[in-house]
C-alpha cells in the first residue's frame, strides 16, 4: 500500500472492515471528522489532491495496544483515498533509543497488517536540514543560544497562571548565538550547559509557545549517524518539519499533541517549509486494567515484574501477538472505538470479545486436559484403540474432521468430577452418566483414592451402543466431557493468563505496582494435549475444547510445547451487550 501512486483517482473502495484499512463505502453524515476533512481537501483541490499520512514512533519502547489506534487510523486514511503513508522513526533522542526498538516497531506495524513499501523514513534523516533550519531561525532573529540550565529554564517558564520569564541571555546578539550554536555542533560543551530555544513568547497562556527549546547537547552514540552529532533537536522541532520535507498532506495525532500544534504551526509559518502539513488530533486508545505509558512499561521490564516486552500479559503489541491475539482482532477493536475529539477508556472485555469473534471462525478445535484425572473404562477391551472422527471447527464446515483415539484409559478434567456433587453439578459423579464427546457414554462405578485421600482414578463402564454420542434409545446425558487417551497424549505447559492489574485504572490511588494482580500467571505443568499439537507451529491458534482459546508460544520444543492462554470461552461482553438490549 506504501508505494502506490498517489496520484491516482480518490477511489471509494467497499472494504471488509475487518481489513487492515478499516475502511468501508461510506459517504456523507457515516464519514468521521477526520475522513471529512480529508474528502473536503480532496473535493477542493488543497494539496493537489494528494493524501499522505504518516506514522511516526519514537524508537524508545515498544508498540502497545494505543498505538495501533495511529497506526491503523494512519494507514487506513492513507488507503480509503487512494493515498500513502509513511513509516518514520522519530529518532531525536539517542541515549533512549535502540535498534531493538526498530526491529520490534517494523515487525509489529507488519503483523497488524500494514506496508509502507518504500517509504520508510528516519527524522535523523533531515539533521543537516534541521540544523540549517534552526540557524535560519537565529539569523532572523527567532531563536537564541541560552546559558540557563534545565532547572533554571523551567523555573523561568512560570505556570498555567502565571508568565514566564524572559531568560537573561534571550537578546543575545545574532552572531554570538550563531558562534555558539555552531560550537555547540562541534562538541566543545558539556551536556547541558547550552540550548537553543525560539524566541516566542514567555507570556503566551500556552507554555508550550514559551521559548521552547529546539535543541540540547547530547555526547551520544546515535543508532544510525554514529558519533556525528554532538547536539539533537528536540521532538516538537523535528516533528513537523519532517512532516513538511515528507509532503505529508494530514499529520493525525493523539490529543495531547492539540497544544502542540501552535508550535508546530510557527516552525511551519517561520521556515522556509516545501510544504504545509495539517495538523489533526484525535482520542486516543486507552484500555481497561492496562498501563499504556513506555515509561511505566520499561519498569516492569526492567524491574522483573513481567518476563520482558513480548510478556503475554504486557499490552504491547509484541506481548498480544505472543498471547495469540489476532490481528484482525485488534484491527476490529479499533473500529469499535471510533474516531473522536474526547479521550475515553475502552473496556478491556470489548478488546477480548473481538478477539473471540475472529478465533471463534477461524481456530480449530482440539482436546486438552489442564488438570488430568485418570478414568479406567472396565469393560473396555484391553489394547484395543479406536479413531473417533471430530469436528476441527464447527463454524467451518470446510475444515473437515480429525481423527482422536480411544482407548481403555483416558483422562479428564479434574473439574469435571465430584465425588458428592450439589443439585446443579450435572458432569461425572458416581453412579452418573455423561456423553465423551464424540466417543461414548460412560458411567462412574468407583472412585479410587491415595493414602491422603485424593482421587487419583475413577473406574467406568462404557456402553458400546453409544459410538458418536448417541444412545439407541434416545437417553441424553446432561453433560458432555471433552478427554483425552492416556497413551497418545502428550504432556505440555499451559499457562494461564488473567489481567496484569487488578484495578480498571492500575496507580488511581497511589503507585501502579500496588494494583499488579499476583495471579496474572498460572503455570500449569501436567497438561495434556492431542498428539498433533506437538508438531504445530508457534504462533498457531486453536480452541481447547470448553477451555477456552490457546496459542503456541515460542518457549516451545518437539519435546516440551508450551501453550498461552488467549482468552477463555466465556464473553463478558457479549453479556454486558445483552443486558443492555433487555434492559437489565
Amino acid at each position: 500500500m506504501g508505494s502506490r501512486d498517489t496520484e491516482k483517482t480518490h477511489k471509494r473502495e467497499a472494504v471488509d472492515p475487518g481489513a487492515p484499512g478499516g475502511g468501508s463505502n461510506k459517504t456523507g453524515p457515516s464519514l468521521n471528522f477526520i475522513e471529512s476533512i480529508v474528502e473536503d481537501d480532496l473535493r477542493t483541490k488543497k494539496h493537489d489532491g494528494r493524501v499522505h499520512t504518516r506514522f511516526p514512533p519514537e524508537p524508545n519502547g515498544y508498540l502497545h495496544i494505543g498505538h495501533t489506534k495511529s497506526i491503523c487510523l494512519n494507514f487506513g486514511v492513507a488507503e480509503e483515498f487512494g493515498g500513502r503513508c509513511h513509516l518514520r522513526f522519530d529518532d531525536t533522542n539517542p541515549t533512549k533509543e535502540e535498534q531493538e526498538y526498530i526491529e520490534a516497531i517494523e515487525r509489529d506495524v507488519h503483523w497488524l497488517g500494514f506496508d509502507w513499501g518504500e517509504h520508510l523514513y528516519h527524522a535523523s534523516d533531515y539533521f543537516e536540514q534541521l540544523y540549517e533550519w534552526a540557524v535560519h531561525l537565529i539569523e532572523t532573529g527567532k531563536a537564541y543560544v541560552d546559558d540557563l540550565s534545565a532547572d533554571e529554564i523551567r523555573e523561568h517558564r512560570g505556570t498555567l497562571t502565571e508568565p514566564g520569564k524572559n531568560s537573561p541571555w534571550r537578546e543575545r546578539p545574532v552572531e554570538e548565538s550563531l558562534d555558539l550554536f555552531a560550537r555547540m555542533r562541534k562538541g566543545e560543551f558539556p551536556d547541558g550547559t547550552r540550548v537553543l530555544r525560539a524566541k516566542i513568547d514567555m507570556a503566551s497562556g500556552n507554555i508550550n509557545m514559551r521559548d521552547p527549546v529546539l535543541y540540547r547537547i547530547l555526547h551520544a552514540t546515535h543508532p544510525r549517524t554514529g558519533e556525528a552529532w554532538c547536539v539533537y533537536p528536540t521532538y516538537d522541532f523535528t516533528h513537523g518539519q519532517s512532516d513538511a520535507i515528507e509532503g505529508i498532506t494530514h499529520s493525525l495525532c493523539t490529543l495531547e499533541f492539540e497544544d502542540h500544534r501552535p508550535l508546530y504551526d510557527w516552525f511551519l509559518d517561520n521556515l522556509p517549509v516545501p510544504s504545509r502539513p495539517r495538523q489533526i488530533e484525535f482520542a486516543r486508545l486507552n484500555v481497561s486494567y492496562t498501563v499504556l505509558s513506555k515509561r511505566l512499561l520499561l519498569q516492569l521490564v526492567r524491574d522483573g515484574h513481567v518476563r520482558g516486552w513480548d510478556d503475554p500479559r504486557m499490552p504491547t503489541i509484541s506481548g498480544i501477538r505472543r498471547r495469540g491475539y489476532p490481528p484482525a482482532a485488534v484491527r476490529d477493536f479499533v473500529v469499535k472505538h471510533g474516531v473522536a475529539k474526547r479521550d475515553g477508556v475502552m473496556d478491556v472485555a470489548m478488546l477480548e470479545h473481538s478477539v473471540r469473534t475472529v478465533l471463534n471462525l477461524e481456530s480449530p478445535r482440539r482436546f486438552a486436559v489442564l488438570r488430568p484425572l485418570k478414568v479406567v473404562i472396565e469393560n473396555y477391551p484391553e489394547g484395543q484403540v479406536e479413531e473417533i472422527d471430530a469436528v476441527n471447527n464447527p463454524e467451518d464446515p470446510e475444515a473437515g474432521t480429525r481423527k482422536v483415539e480411544f482407548s481403555r484409559e483416558l483422562y479428564i478434567e479434574r473439574a469435571d468430577f465430584m465425588e458428592s456433587p450439589p443439585k446443579k453439578f450435572f458432569r461425572l459423579a458416581p453412579g452418573r452418566e455423561v456423553r465423551l464427546r464424540y466417543a461414548y457414554f460412560i458411567t462412574c462405578h468407583e472412585v479410587v483414592k491415595d493414602a491422603g485421600g485424593e482421587i487419583v482414578e475413577l473406574r467406568c463402564t462404557y456402553d458400546p451402543a453409544t459410538r458418536g454420542g448417541d444412545a439407541p434409545d434416545g437417553r441424553r446425558p446432561k453433560a458432555t466431557l471433552h478427554w483425552i487417551s492416556a497413551a497418545h497424549a502428550i504432556l505440555a505447559e499451559v499457562r494461564l493468563y488473567e489481567h496484569l492489574f487488578t484495578r480498571p485504572d492500575p496507580g488511581a490511588e497511589g503507585d501502579f505496582i500496588d494494583d499488579l494482580n499476583p495471579r496474572s500467571l498460572e503455570v500449569l505443568e501436567g497438561g495434556l494435549v492431542e498428539p498433533a499439537l506437538a508438531a504445530s507451529p508457534v504462533g498457531d491458534v486453536v480452541q481447547f475444547e470448553r477451555l477456552g482459546y490457546f496459542g503456541k508460544d515460542p518457549d516451545s520444543t518437539p519435546e516440551h510445547p508450551v501453550f498461552n492462554r488467549t482468552c477463555t470461552l466465556r464473553d463478558t461482553w457479549a453479556k454486558i451487550q445483552a443486558r443492555g438490549r433487555s434492559g437489565g
